[in-house]
């Protein structure tokens, strides 16, 4: 059998692999590793910066564009579309792909769909990875209805859908889910995180600062408590603590209008400064990330939404550190109740399993990632994907 030619278009907000943040990148950049391994041509579409040994890399961006990310639709949709526009006019000259596999939210499913239908590319197959279909909690926040622009997609010819996990797909438009294909976990390279088994004595949360992440959750129940916790992760894309500290000391702060500013300045900010022990670190990446999984007593994960897939969750899993979370998306696929961590319903919940973490055993932590996320396996089942959508089009009359 010839070798299977995969063109992979990633984002073109950060490199791959990513310098700190970037999940998105961090997924691709396992998936394409292990595709190789399994004897997949993958070649990838992504900015200049990005580096895979063994892999061809195709860009028209020179570097990342993160910075563009948060701005208004009519700023930020000209680069997406230069990013997808510019992948799919190369696979189509070239003309010898077997099939594409792409990671570009909303923009690339649409171009995809309209593509396929008038040909000249192979089959695609769309990662969802959020945000999730929408629901009555994002409808009354005001976050606009992305359900009929889903619903648009069903019967497309040539184009697959996959999301992250399955509580992220179980809501979708029923004309979506004829497109759509079983999910696939996220994996990691578990031979590249460092296991501890006797672990430090705080706590640590590690993303996005957001209401929606709950970060203020961990600090009100490690000040009550009496613990230490430690922070990480970026502010309204401040990632720098130095200018995170300047941002809010000036009263005329650009950011101040930001929602993750505020969250962080009004339910974060006052707590670090009168306890010590609970502490932002900033946003961390490479070794120091990992030994800051490592050492903590227990990973945080007090979510308000729900959470399409916790790439943090599986990364502490594999350092051998239990992980309390609380009942939101997709976090009963990775979170064993008492085995690798535990399940929480609500705060007191949430309150009374931190204060029962020594239970778990650290050795059954890394073994969850070992047997269930590891990139081999996500290879594996994307490859089945793969295989499948193939097949349903060697099938179609």
């Amino acid at each position: 059998m010839a070798k299977l030619r995969v063109a992979m278009i990633a984002p073109p907000w950060l490199s791959i692999p990513p310098n700190g943040y970037g999940g998105i990148e961090e997924v691709i950049y396992n998936l394409t590793n292990g595709l190789k391994k399994l004897g997949v041509d993958v070649e990838l579409f992504t900015i200049k910066p990005s580096t895979i040994p063994g892999v061809k890399k195709h860009y028209y961006y020179q570097d990342e564009q993160y910075a563009h990310i948060h701005k208004p639709l009519y700023e930020t949709t000209p680069v997406a579309v230069t990013q997808v526009m510019f992948a799919l006019k190369a696979i189509a000259e070239d003309g010898k792909y077997d099939l594409i596999h792409d990671h570009n939210g909303f923009l690339g499913p649409l171009a995809l769909y309209w593509a396929n239908r008038y040909g000249g590319l192979p089959p695609a197959l769309h990662t969802h990875h959020g945000p999730p279909f929408s629901d009555k909690q994002r409808l009354e926040v005001g976050i606009p209805d992305n359900l009929p622009m889903w619903g648009q997609f069903g019967g497309g010819k040539g184009l697959y859908l996959v999301g992250i996990s399955a509580s992220l797909m179980k809501p979708a438009p029923e004309e979506l889910k004829l497109i759509t294909l079983p999910p696939v976990h996220h994996g990691l390279d578990v031979t590249k995180f460092p296991y501890l088994q006797k672990k430090a004595e705080h706590f640590i949360t590690l993303g996005r600062f957001s209401r929606d992440k709950g970060q203020h959750t961990a600090v009100q129940l490690c000040d009550e408590l009496g613990y230490k916790l430690e922070m990480a992760g970026i502010v309204a894309g401040i990632s720098n603590l130095k200018q995170l500290v300047l941002e809010l000391a000036n009263p005329l702060s650009n950011y101040r209008s930001n929602g993750d500013f505020q969250y962080y300045s009004d339910h974060i900010l006052p707590t670090t400064i009168k306890n010590p022990k609970i502490r932002y670190i900033g946003n961390i990446s490479g070794q120091r990330k990992l030994s800051f999984f490592a050492q903590a007593k227990a990973f945080l994960f007090p979510i308000d939404w729900e959470e399409p897939f916790g790439m943090v969750l599986i990364e502490a899993l594999a350092c051998g550190t239990p992980v309390v979370a609380m009942n939101r998306g997709s976090v009963p696929e990775i979170i064993e109740h008492g085995k690798n961590g535990f399940i929480a319903n609500t705060v007191k919940e949430f309150r009374h399993y931190m204060q029962k973490v020594d239970e778990i055993d650290p050795a059954a932590c890394r073994r969850t990632v070992e047997e269930k996320f590891s990139v081999d396996k996500m290879a594996r089942n994307y490859l089945d994907r793969y295989k499948q959508i193939l097949s349903l089009e060697k099938s179609r009359p």
